[in-house]
């Protein structure tokens, strides 16, 4: 028989594996590469030299050359009329499409069904670690204060091991193994915790066997 003491340390080994299991579910998303500043992106256009084609080149070597490669490019810039022939020059419609609007493929790749599983399944686990740490604080600690209980710290701590190995896998063949191996654990404490308060016939037990059903029925959904 143990009481309070070997709770506490079965409390112990559970809430330093949901503070694990918190950390292997919270998401994680790839980081962006670093953006120039608009001082960088100044100093670097200021530095390059413009480019200039070799037709520009011999325009600008020959005499008056230079002032010909000016009228030219002042033609270029000039904005057509109403009614001049344009070319591709012309602005778009409204009701076309601009460039900048069309649709571009997505860069974030959709979550698969399976992945879309274990993560429902890592939610279910770490609610019921969650809610299994509150019911033994709240409501059986208090109990073992008068009624001892056999109880299996070595569970706690077997559980606690499987998340540490969870956490450093965070996917594969082997993170789905340990999640079903974790699933089990904790299942396997909810079940002794059921039947070590089963031998007691009081009443205030119920409360507590009745919290620790539903935690295994959450569990037991997925």
């Amino acid at each position: 028989m143990a009481g309070p003491a070997a709770l506490l340390v079965s409390i112990g080994h559970q809430a330093g594996a949901l503070h694990i299991l918190w950390t292997t579910a919270a998401p994680h998303p790839p980081r962006s590469p670093p953006q120039p500043s608009h001082t960088e992106t100044f100093r670097a256009s200021r530095s390059v030299p413009a480019w200039h084609s070799p037709e520009e080149e011999m325009k600008v070597s020959e005499p008056g050359g230079a002032q010909e490669l000016q009228e030219e490019r002042k033609d270029l810039g000039k904005i057509p009329k109403e009614g001049e022939e344009s070319g591709d020059l012309s602005p778009l419609s409204t009701d076309e499409p601009r460039p900048e609007r069309v649709a571009q493929p997505s860069l974030a790749r959709h979550e698969t069904l399976r992945e879309m599983a274990l993560r429902n399944k890592m939610s279910r686990l770490v609610e019921a670690t969650s809610r299994l740490v509150q019911v033994e604080q709240t409501l059986l600690l208090p109990l073992l204060q008068q009624h001892p209980l056999s109880l299996h710290p070595k569970d706690s701590i077997e559980f606690r091991n499987i998340c540490s190995h969870m956490a450093l896998q965070r996917e594969g063949q082997q993170f789905e193994r340990d999640l079903y191996e974790a699933h089990q654990c904790l299942k396997t404490i909810i079940e002794k915790l059921i039947r070590s308060l089963a031998v007691f016939p009081s009443d205030t037990y119920i409360p507590v066997r009745y919290a620790l059903r539903q935690i295994l029925q959450n569990l037991l959904a997925m």
